[in-house]
């Protein structure tokens, strides 16, 4: 039975949408079958792994409208073992479209119930917002990976979303759990991300990855070049941090924690 794991973040600019492609990457590059599922209208992570948003026809838009099922909407990728479900614009009607519908929270995690177990790990890239859209990835998760950046204001708004999180667990999902907290766009030319760094690990403690994703120019290149940083420069300190991550990931060094731990 594959592993949901949902990544978010309300606050925008955090390195979600790299870290959502480059997680779903190097899982794929280390054989296991993973799916992407770009739930965001901007579609950032469709078009960073090399899917054209404009031409796409079915994708989570008719999945979360049961207008067609996860198994017609799987689009291949340059990566064997990596397949994405792609967004468009037309996921911005979905709220409204959802708003009078019985179960709206849960049409992500019906659809996948069928295709789960043909996938190992299956990669949610949520859009920055705690609407619907990221409800339905908490309530069709398994787990949450929270991508914090190294910033002045890192910890702003982060209670709101652990709280939304809570909610989400007391009311719709009691089996959620913290994957990790990813600390991402660290510059240690500055004192100012050593001292995030360290409130961020003293707030979150052991939820925090050992893996720190570092600022990096290739990083930044590799979606204009609609890859993810495994094909773009493999070499480069991004792609390094983001394969240690993923290792952290599958070792199951850190096992997902409750929210109350």
């Amino acid at each position: 039975m594959g592993k949901i794991i949902a990544i978010c973040n309300q606050k925008g600019g955090v390195g979600k949408t790299t870290s959502a492609i480059n997680i779903a990457a190097y899982l794929a590059l280390a054989n296991k079958k993973v799916l992407l599922i770009d739930l965001d209208p901007q579609a950032n992570a469709t078009s960073g792994i090399g899917i054209n948003k404009h031409n796409v026809q079915k994708g989570t838009y008719h999945i979360l409208l049961e207008e067609t099922e996860i198994k017609d909407a799987l689009h291949p990728t340059s990566i064997n073992n990596l397949h994405v479900i792609p967004s468009n614009l037309d996921l911005t009607g979905a709220e409204v479209e959802l708003v009078g519908v019985l179960g709206r929270e849960n049409k992500l995690k019906k659809a996948l119930e069928k295709e789960v177990e043909n996938f190992d790990f299956i990669i949610i890239d949520s859009p920055p917002s705690l609407g619907l859209l990221t409800i339905n990835g908490l309530c069709a998760a398994n787990s949450v990976l929270i991508p914090v950046q190294c910033e002045y204001y890192a910890l702003e708004g982060l209670t709101q979303l652990i709280n939304t999180i809570k909610l989400i667990k007391d009311n719709l999902n009691p089996n959620l759990m913290i994957e990790g907290v990813l600390l991402t766009m660290a510059d240690y030319r500055t004192n100012l991300t050593k001292e995030v760094i360290q409130e961020v690990r003293n707030y979150f403690k052991e939820k925090v990855y050992e893996s720190v994703i570092p600022r990096n120019i290739r990083l930044t290149e590799a979606p204009s070049f609609s890859k993810p940083i495994a094909l773009y420069d493999k070499d480069s300190l991004g792609a390094q941090k983001y394969e240690e991550l993923c290792k952290e990931i599958l070792n199951g060094e850190r096992l997902p924690q409750s929210f109350d731990e």
